[in-house]
């Protein structure tokens, strides 16, 4: 039988005394420009592949902020100041986010083929359970811009288990009705799609100014390479079907709502009859004064704060610090009408102060705050 023979095997390039640690914090810090960066997946749906790149890592008991974006933008175009900005780093430090960008709205898309069928609103809301199980989150606080809005309620209508709470800019839950689809059809004769997309986008106020921000999208949307998938994604949009929210009725949100929308918005009064028909228990409403059309790329500030609130009255960052909404604002809290009809009460609060705290709607009260 051999003998078995001892051998010694040293290291090429032993570690330096304190090396590890260095390695460590070069491993850490690489990680963490990766999460900067955000990863971005892609999942196989029943209707399709969908793209959506992740920030941050997921932490316990507390769900995902899932965004949704509008027709003619993608989640940079759409989200991106808002979520860049400085006081909205407390929060997205507290969550792990998922943004979505609807099928063929990513950048580098390529084009569908001529006669490809795009997803409906309703199956693009179908998609997301994909995307929750391919992460494995349980439930998140969604995040909707127009499109992204409707998408997300008729996912919170379908799935209301696993969504904790809802952010609706520009909620529109009606489906077009016979005039609707008159005075599209006509606005179609005579205006571009580009044009027909920047008026769902920008009050008419902001279209006529022609200011910075319109002239960016207006470039970004005409020059886009993708423009017929965002024809595509604008379709699917006007065939939406009516969401039939019914306050007290069956079909209604099962959790808190914040919705929002700029003063003189396109979707103003779209925003408002659907505050209506939510329980005003669970409903936030905020109209945002020079907000224009997208309150997510003009008044980052306001929003940010206004959803730390919504946060905190969900059971979140009860230590957060509010410091940035403007120093005076109006805010009245307006009690819903009851289901038998009476008429509502309402009472408005002024208020003027330095660190300018925005008041939280008592039970049974829908808040309504212009600022």
């Amino acid at each position: 039988m051999a003998e078995l023979q001892e051998v010694q095997i040293t290291e090429e390039k032993p570690l330096l005394p304190g090396q590890m640690p260095e390695m460590a914090k070069e491993a850490e810090l690489a990680a963490r420009i990766l999460l900067d960066q955000g990863q971005t997946h892609s999942v196989e749906t029943p209707y399709g592949s969908v793209t959506f790149t992740v920030y941050g890592t997921p932490k316990p008991k507390r769900p995902a902020i899932l965004t949704y974006h509008d027709v003619g933008l993608n989640y940079k175009s759409c989200f991106q100041p808002l979520f860049q900005f400085g006081d909205m780093q407390e929060i997205i430090q507290n969550f792990v986010r998922v943004h979505v960008d609807a099928p063929g709205m990513e950048e580098g898309a390529p084009v569908f083929p001529l006669g490809y069928q795009y997803p409906s609103l309703d199956q693009l809301a179908d998609m997301i359970p994909c995307i929750l199980q391919y992460l494995n989150f349980s439930t998140i606080i969604g995040v909707g811009v127009g499109a992204g809005a409707y998408i997300l309620s008729r996912y919170a209508l379908t799935h209301p288990d696993t969504v904790e709470g809802l952010v609706l800019i520009n909620i529109d839950p009606n489906a077009k009705g016979w005039m609707d689809w008159a005075a599209h059809k006509l606005t179609g004769l005579t205006s571009s799609i580009p044009e027909m997309i920047l008026g769902h986008l920008f009050s008419q106020e902001e279209l006529s100014g022609n200011s910075e921000l319109v002239q960016k999208y207006r470039n970004i949307i005409t020059h886009a390479p993708n423009l017929e998938n965002i024809e595509l994604y604008w379709n699917s949009y006007n065939n939406r079907r009516d969401l039939n929210l019914e306050r007290g009725g069956a079909v209604t949100f099962k959790c808190p709502v914040m919705l929002v929308v700029g003063d003189q918005a396109p979707h103003e009064d779209a925003v408002v009859e659907c505050n209506s028909k939510l329980d005003p228990t669970q409903t936030s409403f905020l109209k945002m004064a020079d907000s224009g059309g997208q309150p997510q790329l003009t008044q980052p500030g306001k929003l940010t704060e206004a959803f730390k609130y919504f946060l905190q009255g969900m059971g979140y960052m009860a230590s957060s610090c509010m410091t940035r909404l403007s120093r005076s604002r109006t805010a009245s809290l307006t009690s819903a009408a009851s289901i038998d009809g009476n008429r509502s009460r309402s009472r408005t609060l002024s208020q003027s102060s330095e660190s300018g705290t925005l008041p939280s709607g008592p039970p049974g009260h829908t808040m309504e705050v212009s600022c």
